[in-house]
């Protein structure tokens, strides 16, 4: 992992952000929707939970891959958005990649974002998706940018 001087920081807990707050961000939004909570913050990765059920299913049952790449996107965004400081920076996502290695048809699947690089205009994540018995079922790469704000905080 790269952490150029005066670039992003992975303590995420000096940050004092909570589990609590986390979740908080999800009302009204498809994390909501999807049923993803946030389930750890760690000083290098940071966790989530999703239900492989109705609403992340294929029409085969199977866990639909976009359901993945959006466990994955909110797990590399916020993990991003955690790692800046949120009143000078923003961070959106340039690109995302996944692999789905195994099928799974019910329970709960935990993703965990840990970072591989992480400068001052990009940062880059990995994303591991496992079931219930630690078996790998997807792996994801995100790209962020990390943009300053103007100077009227938008």
């Amino acid at each position: 992992m790269s952490t150029p001087a005066g670039s992003a920081s992975t303590s995420f807990l000096s940050k004092g952000y909570t589990l609590e707050q986390l979740n908080n961000f999800s009302p009204n939004t498809m994390v909501e929707h999807l049923g993803i909570q946030f389930t750890e913050i760690s000083d290098n990765f940071i966790t989530a939970t999703m239900p492989v059920d109705h609403r992340t299913h294929q029409p085969m049952g199977l866990l639909h891959g976009g359901a993945s790449v959006a466990l994955a996107e909110t797990l590399g965004s916020v993990a991003a958005t955690l790692c800046v400081d949120t009143k000078l920076q923003y961070c959106v996502g340039l690109e995302i990649n996944a692999n789905h290695i195994k099928s799974i048809r019910s329970g709960i699947v935990t993703g965990k974002a840990s970072p591989i690089h992480l400068g001052k205009s990009t940062q880059v994540w990995e994303i591991r998706i496992t079931g219930e018995n630690d078996e790998l079922v997807c792996v994801s790469r995100i790209t962020m940018a990390v943009l300053n704000k103007k100077a009227d905080g938008k």
